[in-house]
């Protein structure tokens, strides 16, 4: 998704939610979402899992949206969404994390839900992963959602902060600074550990190879 198209739904989505149309609203975030996060979430976990989750997320925008204050771009929010979700999925070593009795109202969303989760794993199963992807996977889950979302997603450090945060209670402007300055350093450890890892291997051409 382009710039443009991004911002034309990060315009309906608000539309929606102040014209109280919370379902048309989250209809439209996992329509317009919904495939990169799944490929966020398939860095993260394996297919399986990252579908649980994806079904969490789901219901987690459906919970969170009415509430979204617009300090981020409803992207960043989406993706700390799912980031939280994951979290859970973790800690309950696996275990459904959804709720066993149906959300009142997302029944019907369900099925958006499955089918970008269907289209994009069928999409997805068409790419070959690079020998960099299957490194990335190695990583620790957090590095891991650090490079997918300023690499693959490329959010802005702010967003990066806001998506990564594991709390549902918002970070002041401080912190958000504070904590952006952190990300940016262990980005560029991260960026060069993977180049080093990539030039043992040969993946990438030394500087004396140049």
């Amino acid at each position: 998704m382009d710039r443009t198209a991004r911002d034309e739904l990060e315009r309906e989505i608000r539309r929606r939610v102040e014209a109280s149309d919370l379902a048309g609203a989250t209809t439209a975030a996992l329509r317009g979402y919904g495939p990169e996060v799944l490929r966020f979430l398939l860095g993260l976990h394996d297919e399986g899992a990252a579908s649980e989750v994806f079904s969490v997320f789901g219901e987690g925008l459906w919970r969170g949206i009415g509430a979204f204050d617009w300090a981020s771009t409803f992207r960043s929010f989406a993706f700390g969404v799912a980031r939280r979700a994951s979290l859970r999925y973790r800690r309950d070593q696996g275990r459904r994390a959804r709720r066993e009795i149906p959300l009142e109202g997302y029944e019907a969303l369900s099925g958006i839900e499955e089918q970008v989760r269907s289209q994009t794993l069928s999409f997805l199963k068409s790419d070959r992963r690079s020998r960099f992807a299957e490194i990335r996977a190695a990583l620790e889950p957090a590095d891991r959602a650090l490079l997918m979302l300023r690499i693959d997603q490329q959010l802005a450090w702010n967003e990066c902060v806001r998506a990564l945060h594991e709390s549902d209670v918002p970070l002041d402007e401080i912190s958000v600074k504070r904590e952006a300055a952190r990300l940016r350093k262990r980005f560029q450890l991260l960026k060069d550990a993977l180049l080093e890892r990539g030039r043992k291997e040969g993946l990438v051409a030394s500087s004396r190879d140049r």
